[in-house]
């Protein structure tokens, strides 16, 4: 683990945080479990998007496009287009960690939104390193623990329309999206997205809806940097 030249009680502290962020996020992963079995998932599927995909938003739109009868693939292409933002925390990220070869390639794993916002506004490299290891680590570990137990959880209860829980991907995802929603801009976009997919639900595909959701929030981040647009 990174950190080492840190004193102990700055390390500590960190090494803190990052778990105390890693078990609140990780818990998460239980909903994840539950509704990707209740959407059509089995068991193993469900822990090798935890396990490979690692990106609970993404994750969530692929269950949530295959559970409304669309298809794999565009789910898989919504999924790309929400963990894109994944792309520029690295750019953002690989001057401040300062790793190479496959320590640059391992790091990209756990490179999500608490990792990275744990490593941000460090001191040094050696504090930032430490934050996004045990940060990234931690929710890692707690995510794949806990999409197994909700995902065997969701098996032994059977059929999820029996207990309503068939609108459980929506709600889920809803709740992830949630607490981002604190500047206008993203609640402007948040509306328009969802106005769009409500648009194209009668008359699209499943999945189709999703991915114009996704496009509207793309092109409002192209729109708003800096010369977006010309």
């Amino acid at each position: 683990m990174s950190g080492a030249g840190l004193p102990s009680a700055i390390r500590a502290g960190i090494v803190r945080d990052g778990i105390a962020v890693g078990v609140a996020t990780g818990a998460y992963g239980i909903s994840f479990g539950a509704v990707a079995v209740g959407g059509g998932l089995s068991v193993l599927q469900a822990c090798a998007l935890s396990l490979l995909v690692f990106t609970g938003a993404s994750q969530f739109a692929l269950v949530g496009v295959v559970a409304a009868g669309g298809a794999p693939l565009s789910g898989a292409m919504a999924a790309v287009l929400l963990g894109t933002r994944n792309a520029l925390y690295g750019l953002r990220l690989a001057p401040l960690l300062q790793w190479q070869g496959l320590r640059r390639a391992a790091a990209a794993q756990i490179l999500i939104d608490e990792s990275t916002a744990m490593a941000l506004n460090r001191g040094s490299v050696p504090a930032a390193r430490l934050g996004f290891l045990t940060t990234g680590l931690a929710v890692f570990v707690l995510w794949n623990a806990a999409t197994l137990a909700g995902a065997l959880a969701g098996t032994a209860m059977g059929d999820p329309r029996a207990y309503g829980l068939d609108a459980a991907v929506g709600a889920a995802f809803l709740a992830l999206l949630w607490p981002r929603l604190v500047e206008r801009r993203a609640q402007v976009v948040a509306v328009l997205a969802a106005a769009v997919a409500l648009g194209l639900v009668p008359v699209t595909a499943a999945g189709v809806p999703v991915l114009a959701a996704a496009g509207v929030a793309l092109l409002a981040g192209v729109l708003a940097k800096p010369g977006g647009g010309r």
